[in-house]
């Protein structure tokens, strides 16, 4: 006769000769009991999966590019919104002795400014800069409202110049928003699928704001070309910096964020070849 015996198992099962449990619902119970562990094992991969939609390292790489983004929108803003785009000046003499005028202008106002001869530079032939302390008499330019040009030393503005550099720049400002509102459902979702669109939207929107630059340069020099009466110096002013540091930082994070939306790394795949090739 052979000795009966039985092992108990790490789970409270009885098992009997060759590890069979005698029981007749030893069997579903095993089977039950797998089942159960591999429904809960699929219930947690695919939980994980749809929780690593990206990579501690790519969130990091996005929120890197987003700063880089948000430097520019910050500095496009401050561009867009003030009046320093351009100065013009004439020569110290061309209102009084102890008095001069300079006026500079943006997108949306200009402002005629009476400066003292005594705080110009004695080296400067033309009145100025427009930082200097004085009175200013700002007004906002009717393009988009009644449509009449602005007159500025008896020179006159080319409205459809000046229309269309700001609507480009408007359009700018619309498509950094919707890029911005891109990276932030990304970061907070965890997915990648919205990094191509705010990729788009930020280069398009730096791409604009450059050519907003080189549209508002040629409608300096129409009003300029406009009357040759009164002699005028004129140069770009810091807005306009601002405007292309801002530009060039969105094209920068809109190249950064088609990069991460690759589904494979540029470098690791030139240098992979490199390496096959050596």
């Amino acid at each position: 006769m052979w000795s009966t015996f039985y092992i108990h198992d790490d789970e409270g099962r009885t098992s009997g000769p060759g590890g069979v449990n005698p029981g007749p619902a030893g069997a579903p119970g095993l089977v039950s009991g797998a089942h159960g562990g591999a429904k809960r094992r699929a219930r947690t991969a695919s939980a994980t999966a749809s929780r690593a939609g990206m990579s501690e390292s790519q969130e990091g790489k996005i929120k890197l590019a987003f700063f880089v983004a948000v430097v520019g929108i910050v500095l496009a803003v401050l561009g867009v919104g003030t009046e320093f785009w351009a100065e013009l000046a004439p020569s110290k003499s061309f209102s009084s002795n102890h008095t001069c005028l300079v006026a500079h202008y943006g997108l949306w106002k200009s402002c005629v400014k009476s400066l003292w001869v005594a705080d110009v530079d004695p080296e400067r032939e033309s009145c100025g800069p427009a930082d200097l302390p004085g009175e200013s008499n700002c007004t906002f330019f009717k393009f988009f409202t009644t449509g009449e040009n602005a007159v500025l030393f008896q020179k006159t503005t080319d409205k459809r110049l000046s229309t269309a550099t700001g609507l480009m720049a408007i359009f700018s400002l619309f498509l950094m928003s919707m890029g911005a509102i891109c990276i932030t459902m990304a970061i907070s979702k965890r997915v990648p699928f919205f990094l191509k669109p705010a990729s788009v939207c930020f280069t398009l929107s730096g791409i604009l704001l450059l050519l907003s630059l080189i549209v508002f340069h040629q409608s300096v020099l129409a009003l300029l070309a406009s009357d040759h009466t009164v002699p005028l110096h004129h140069e770009l002013s810091w807005s306009v910096s601002l405007s292309a540091c801002a530009a060039t930082l969105l094209i920068i994070g809109g190249i950064l964020f088609l990069l991460q939306a690759l589904p494979y790394s540029p470098w690791q795949k030139c240098m992979s070849n490199k390496d096959a090739e050596s």
